[in-house]
């Protein structure tokens, strides 16, 4: 129960169990093309370029920064967390000139500063993060993809915390490349990354490809111009062996395609908007029953992500002992935090096919016992029903 890794979908698991399968067999092509169509409506996308890359969520996000960005481009982060940072590590390997518009750790840069930072940079590409585990805060989107356009910016967004979890708007908010993983609200494990690519940045891309390979290496080889990209991070390469050409670029990480065929299938046969309603009740349930048990919760409220709640730790209590009689004793994991965070809040996921009545109630139960084992004056029984009450209230 913290922000993800999570459970995975029983459903899955046993998707995930079939027979491999050879990557240019009818049926696994098949099921690749069913992929593609199944991620659509959860992006929020008609995009074409709706697919799947081998590896964790990291995977995808490297995979289309190094893509969109090469040496020397102007790339605007909108920063609010550890994974905001991420960004900028990644951007600084590309060699990218980085400009950021910040905001501290449990808020988010509002809409009228990202505005002004991007008619002031005019940059290449502005990437952020749609929610932010380490802060539990959610970016607002709207309108970002037309900021993007003012200045022929290219917009990237790492939804990995949120797709099919919270509304992802790709298409509406005009977002040129958005990526996810599976661990987190679409209840799967790490290990394929969903990706949606507009058919500009499409374009983009595969116009860079044809334009790198006509560059020497002996011209790039002190570092100046344009860098072919990574292999397999290549995203014309990979985007190839998704068409109809069926270019072979690696061999298909068949079994995880599998679990994420079943994650998108799971979600869209609950309904998005029901699915997008549980998680909402299992964000206020757990934010009523941490209240309750007399905790602060840490963050604004009008931007928090509906799948992880942040409490401070009570001053005197030691949160790694509390973390550890929690998994000890009861079985369930809860997060520890980050960077100026580290040490001062817990992190409280609810999402996916965690995002349960029972799983948050047992959640809250236990964590009223290791509180009291750890000597905080908590007082008893009122954090079930007081989650029991905020859950039924969203019913």
């Amino acid at each position: 129960m913290g922000p993800g890794p999570i459970n995975a979908h029983p459903r899955v698991l046993r998707a995930m169990s079939a027979d491999l399968l050879g990557q240019f067999d009818p049926e696994m092509t098949g099921y690749m093309n069913q992929v593609m169509a199944l991620y659509r409506p959860i992006f929020g996308t008609e995009n074409r370029w709706t697919m799947l890359i081998d590896g964790t969520a990291r995977s995808a996000i490297e995979a289309s920064l190094i893509s969109l960005a090469q040496p020397g481009d102007t790339v605007l982060v909108i920063n609010f967390g550890r994974f905001g940072l991420l960004l900028t590590e990644i951007l600084e390997r590309i060699g990218a000139r980085i400009e950021t518009v910040d905001a501290p750790w449990g808020e988010i840069v509002p809409t009228d500063r990202v505005a002004e930072a991007i008619r002031r940079v005019k940059p290449k590409v502005v990437a952020t993060v749609h929610g932010d585990t380490s802060t539990t805060m959610a970016q607002p989107l709207e309108g970002l993809g037309g900021l993007c356009r003012e200045v022929g910016a290219f917009s990237y967004v790492d939804a990995t915390a949120t797709l099919g979890g919270m509304p992802i708007e790709t298409d509406r908010w005009g977002i040129d490349i958005v990526t996810a993983g599976l661990q987190k609200c679409l209840g799967g494990p790490s290990g394929s990354a969903p990706i949606t690519i507009s058919d500009r940045a499409a374009e983009h891309i595969f116009t860079r490809r044809h334009v790198e390979k006509g560059i020497r290496r002996d011209d790039i080889a002190d570092g100046s111009g344009p860098r072919i990209a990574s292999n397999y991070f290549d995203l014309a390469m990979i985007m190839d062996y998704w068409s109809e050409k069926r270019l072979n670029h690696h061999t298909e990480a068949t079994t995880m395609l599998y679990g994420a065929r079943e994650c998108a299938r799971v979600a869209l046969g609950e309904g998005l908007e029901a699915r997008f309603a549980r998680h909402a009740s299992a964000g206020a349930a757990m934010e009523a029953g941490l209240a309750a048990l007399g905790l602060a919760i840490f963050g604004g409220t009008e931007n928090r992500m509906t799948n992880v709640t942040g409490a401070w730790i009570p001053e005197g209590v030691d949160g790694e002992a509390v973390r550890a009689a929690m998994r000890d004793h009861f079985e369930i994991e809860i997060g520890t935090a980050f960077g100026p965070l580290a040490g001062r809040i817990w992190r409280f996921g609810a999402m996916g096919y965690n995002a349960r009545k029972d799983t948050i109630l047992t959640t809250l139960a236990a964590l009223e016992a290791c509180l009291a084992m750890n000597g905080f004056a908590v007082t008893r029984g009122e954090a079930v029903p007081a989650a029991l009450a905020a859950w039924e209230a969203r019913a």
